[in-house]
């Protein structure tokens, strides 16, 4: 082999053939084991789970009490105009029946008499059932209704905030993959390039080399340097992210190139599932059911408080009631504010919420699927672009073999190799870059689309990987 062929033969070995680690005796991280050890160290899960946690006690602090109530009573009455005084106390135990709206009492009490020396004692059963607003507990079913319809729409929310979550530790090990990736490039690519300066002084001492060619590629290495720097600290950074994030010690740790989420997307049969199944679908339909129940519940509200009254009354004298009189009563209350001003103001506000409740989910129903279908379609560019610059390194590749011969020969100027050599990193550099936005589109569509987590992560109540995303 003669010195041109060697030393075209040099350069393409010192440009396409290095390969560097980061560290003699890395421990490889893969997605799935970032996640999972993320999810077990970091306090987000525990937050989002004492949310979900918090939703069984809703329904008991919303609705109206149903615990019987005792109430007791007792004072003594000093008579002024006659020497005497009597104690008068009075017990009752009262509940009320939420989903019907009886409120039952029983009630005893006994009291002194301004008349007679006697003290005058009572039992009464009194049972009050609301019989228009409320009536047979209407109004509470309805809160009942829009409560549980409250609390499904917190459930979906949950999850989607923990897919949120996930969503958020992908991108951050997608970041560090890539920043790892563009740094053993760069490394690589430094390594090379001081290869080629060595070739190059050589030639120099040869006298077949110009001094402007040597420090032309001196001022390119020097580029690369400033370029490493630069790289370097975007990967320390993300490095120091992902060890705080799964609590490491300490030690190297480099990412596994992560495998596609999505191998294919089919828009059309994937918005067809995802507008009859989703979360989101359900959120928004329920939106809509509790808008129709607040507007029932206010109309409710609109009707006279109206009690249908049945008791039983026993009345005697001292402590054991004697010489009782029983009696039936049979009544009705009716509380009815006059002008109804600010239940008028309620249903009308609750009619105005529900309408624009309706009308800004078709916004986002029309929303929803632009939003999915710019995102199908920046999935289809990236891989698109993905097969560009896998084809592109190709052609470079074969263009810097020829490159490094014709310069060898004196055929082309070392600014027409060092173009090729810069056009084969920069491809290296965009495929990498155009494969991890491709992941980051496809963990995006999963997250739009609720197939990133399962809903059962609130009912095991632990930390789940996302199922959708390669193991």
């Amino acid at each position: 082999m003669n010195k041109p062929h060697r030393f075209a033969f040099s350069l393409l070995v010192a440009l396409c053939v290095p390969t560097l680690q980061l560290h003699a005796t890395p421990v490889e991280l893969t997605l799935k084991s970032f996640i999972q050890r993320a999810t077990q160290t970091d306090v987000v899960f525990e937050a989002i789970l004492a949310d979900q946690m918090a939703i069984q006690y809703r329904r008991d602090a919303l609705l109206p009490d149903s615990d019987i109530i005792l109430s007791l009573k007792h004072q003594y009455n000093f008579y002024i105009d006659q020497d005497r005084g009597n104690p008068e106390a009075s017990l009752s135990l009262s509940k009320l029946f939420p989903l019907s709206g009886t409120d039952i009492s029983l009630s005893y009490s006994k009291s002194s008499s301004i008349i007679t020396t006697t003290d005058e004692a009572g039992l009464q059963l009194l049972v009050s059932q609301p019989i228009a607003k409320n009536a047979f507990g209407k109004g509470t079913r309805l809160l009942d209704q829009a409560i549980g319809v409250q609390n499904d729409i917190l459930r979906h929310q949950i999850i989607e905030a923990y897919e949120d979550y996930l969503a958020g530790l992908s991108t951050i090990y997608y970041n560090w993959y890539s920043a790892y990736e563009n740094l053993r490039l760069g490394r690589a690519s430094l390594q090379s390039s001081e290869k080629l300066l060595e070739n190059i002084l050589a030639r120099q001492r040869q006298k077949i080399a110009l001094p402007i060619d040597v420090n032309k590629m001196r001022l390119l290495l020097i580029g690369k340097r400033e370029n490493l720097v630069v790289l370097q600290e975007i990967h320390d950074t993300l490095a120091n992210l992902i060890n705080k994030s799964i609590g490491h010690p300490g030690g190297e740790l480099i990412p596994v190139k992560p495998e596609l989420p999505v191998a294919g997307v089919n828009f059309n049969a994937d918005y067809n599932t995802f507008t009859q199944t989703s979360r989101t679908y359900r959120i928004l339909r329920l939106l809509e059911q509790e808008g129709t129940l607040e507007v029932k519940k206010a109309a409710d509200d609109l009707l006279p408080s109206t009690n249908l009254l049945l008791g039983y009354k026993l009345e005697g004298e001292d402590w054991g009631i004697r010489d009782r009189e029983a009696s039936y009563f049979a009544g009705i209350s009716i509380s009815w504010p006059l002008g109804r001003r600010v239940d008028t103001a309620k249903y009308k506000l609750a009619q105005i919420e529900h309408k624009k409740t309706v009308l800004s989910n078709r916004n986002k129903y029309e929303e929803l699927h632009t939003n999915l279908k710019n995102l199908y379609l920046q999935i289809q560019r990236e891989q698109k672009l993905i097969d560009i610059a896998a084809e592109k390194i190709k052609l470079a590749a074969a263009i810097l073999r020829d490159e490094a011969e014709n310069y060898s020969f004196g055929k082309v100027s070392l600014n027409d190799y060092l173009t090729a050599v810069n056009q084969l990193d920069q491809n290296r550099f965009n495929l990498v870059e155009h494969s991890v936005r491709l992941n980051k589109l496809s963990v995006e569509w999963l997250r739009l689309t609720d197939r990133l987590v399962d809903e059962s992560v609130l009912e095991n109540r632990k930390p789940q990987a996302p199922v959708n995303l390669p193991h």
